[in-house]
């Protein structure tokens, strides 16, 4: 076929608006993650060199500065509802911060560098690179309480769990649910002191337990995707993964209510101060609404979601997650890039 001929039949061509072109093949709109990638991927990459070696600090340092870097390139108006924060003693990618280019759509962004900064700098597993993303005016922000108190399941468990009843009736009910027999069921919780009680309240209704020594975001995850073994992650963690949990839970099917912990009333008064329910029982859509989230995570160490970086020869290997709320896709992208672009 000659040019001319080809300019012809796209001429001739039904349009998009035509009623001979199928709904689903009209335009889309771009699943943004799939350009967010290449910032977790980067910050997974540099945060390698102290992967083990005692030093979290360093390993977020290098993260931060790398994702901020390639963030700058993606089209979009980023606002930074979730970021390092005071915490951090953050330089970059703090609340409030505006990242993109400024040109395509105004967005609410939840960066976590690493999440598992203490995971990384011991060698241990399950420390990811993460970015969630909902439209602008939709995220919540929380950054005023530092704790908060979550169930999260598959989607099973919509309706039928909850914050305000007792661990071991959530279990039976979701156990009903699922057909799952309780003998069989594991819940994820992180492995802190304050979840002494709870632990045991677990072990004492039969199912068994998922110690997490940090990471909650990627065991709210696992436990809203059929095919992992972990059914249920509950207790007090961060409320930034919390929220970023939220986006990916959206994209998923899966199930999360939450409710703020302010640790003293000083954060309390604070979190009152800057418009927050403390006491509202959170589900999915106070925390992110709308369904247009976008999810990315990619492994700087192994785990149960994705793995870690790999070299390989001349190759560095990343594996990441990209999860989009509109279309409900799930997407894995496995990346070779050349080490000598790297080092």
């Amino acid at each position: 076929m000659g040019l001319a001929t080809a300019a012809l039949f796209v001429r001739e061509g039904p349009s998009v608006n035509s009623p001979e072109v199928a709904p689903n093949f009209t335009h889309p709109d771009r699943n943004l993650a799939m350009e967010l990638v290449r910032a977790t991927e980067a910050a997974a990459i540099r945060a390698v060199p102290f992967i083990g070696r005692g030093d979290k600090n360093a390993a977020d340092k290098a993260a931060v500065d790398a994702m901020r870097v390639f963030l700058g390139t993606v089209n979009f108006d980023g606002l930074i509802v979730i970021g390092e924060g005071e915490k951090d003693e953050a330089p970059m990618l703090f609340n409030g911060e505006r990242v993109g280019n400024g040109t395509g759509p105004a967005c609410d962004i939840a960066v976590d560098p690493i999440d598992g900064t203490s995971l990384t700098a011991a060698g241990r597993q399950n420390a990811l690179s993460v970015i969630a993303v909902s439209s602008r005016g939709t995220m919540l922000d929380a950054s005023s309480v530092f704790y908060m108190d979550k169930i999260v399941t598959g989607g099973a468990g919509r309706g039928v769990v909850s914050l305000d009843a007792p661990i071991g009736d959530n279990i039976r009910e979701l156990s009903r649910a699922t057909g799952k027999p309780v003998g069989e069921m594991i819940i994820a919780v992180l492995d802190r002191p304050r979840h002494a009680e709870l632990i045991d309240a677990i072990r004492s209704a039969g199912a068994g337990t998922r110690l997490m020594s940090d990471g909650d975001v990627a065991g709210g995850i696992n436990a809203a995707r059929w095919e992992t073994r972990i059914d249920m992650c509950v207790g007090k963690g961060g409320s930034p993964e919390g929220i970023t949990t939220a986006c990916a839970l959206k994209a998923i099917g899966g199930y999360m209510q939450g409710r703020l912990a302010p640790k003293d009333e000083a954060e309390r008064a604070g979190a009152i101060a800057a418009g927050l329910d403390v006491d509202k029982l959170l589900e999915l859509d106070d925390m992110v609404s709308g369904d247009n989230t976008f999810f990315v995570a990619t492994g700087v160490t192994d785990g149960g979601l994705v793995d870690g970086v790999r070299r390989q020869g001349p190759i560095i290997r990343t594996e990441s997650i990209v999860l989009r709320a509109k279309s409900g896709t799930t997407r894995r992208v496995i990346g070779e890039h050349l080490a000598s672009k790297w080092l």
